[in-house]
């Protein structure tokens, strides 16, 4: 019986084979006629986003003939699916993605230094819980305290390490009740700047000396005159 599934699985595979290479045949014709297609200006194609997709999903194939580990490449033509956006008119919704964009790059600093005093605020209370707890309620170091209390500020809750001690429950009431805040503060940033960043107002910050209130037309910082694209 084990041999008979053996026997099906080879074939499979080997059908699974052929039909990889009639695709990628395929997908070869088509690049070509692209190129052709666009001929004299064809390396305009070629160096385009999808253009470079076409290029990148028939590749691996090619290499898996001279390198056979790299077949693990062959996931790298479901970029091609990008084409459904083309299909289905979809492209109008990659100016929502570029404003999602900007206004994450434009909350970059502020979340930055929030994830920083949340990260020394994990030390603090970790090292503190180390002292309290102690290594008899499982508390063995300090990284491991601090490691419960990223796990508790998130709101995760594993269960692993637990306090047992009356001050110890109280830091970790405290401790649950900041982590409401620490996912709160985040999303609060990033909804204000993409507010701002569909009203075309967002403020834009030089990432060189992280100067603001620079002019929405501005291309260079008026500060220290560095860049300020994105």
């Amino acid at each position: 019986m084990i041999e008979s599934i053996e026997d099906v699985n080879n074939v499979f595979k080997t059908e699974l084979y052929y039909l990889e290479w009639a695709f990628t045949i395929l997908f070869t014709i088509e690049y070509g006629l692209r190129v052709y297609a666009t001929f004299p200006r064809s390396d305009k194609y070629m160096t385009s986003f999808y253009g470079i997709i076409d290029l990148v999903s028939i590749i691996p194939t090619y290499i898996s003939l001279f390198v056979p580990s790299s077949q693990y490449l062959l996931t790298i033509r479901g970029l091609r699916l990008l084409r459904v956006f083309r299909i289905f008119k979809l492209t109008q919704f990659f100016g929502e993605l570029e404003i999602l964009i900007r206004a994450l790059l434009a909350s970059r600093y502020k979340i930055g230094v929030f994830l920083l005093a949340v990260v020394l605020f994990s030390i603090i209370i970790g090292s503190v819980m180390y002292m309290v707890e102690g290594a008899e309620n499982g508390f063995t170091s300090i990284p491991k305290s601090i490691y419960w209390a990223i796990v508790t500020m998130t709101t995760v809750g594993y269960g692993d390490i637990t306090p047992t001690t009356d001050l110890g429950k109280f830091l970790a009431t405290v401790v649950m009740l900041l982590g409401y805040g620490v996912l709160a503060v985040p999303t609060g940033i990033v909804t204000v700047e993409l507010s701002q960043a569909q009203k075309g107002d967002i403020e834009t910050v030089c990432s060189e000396c992280g100067q603001e209130n620079h002019l929405n037309e501005a291309k260079y910082c008026h500060s220290c005159s560095a860049s300020l694209e994105i």
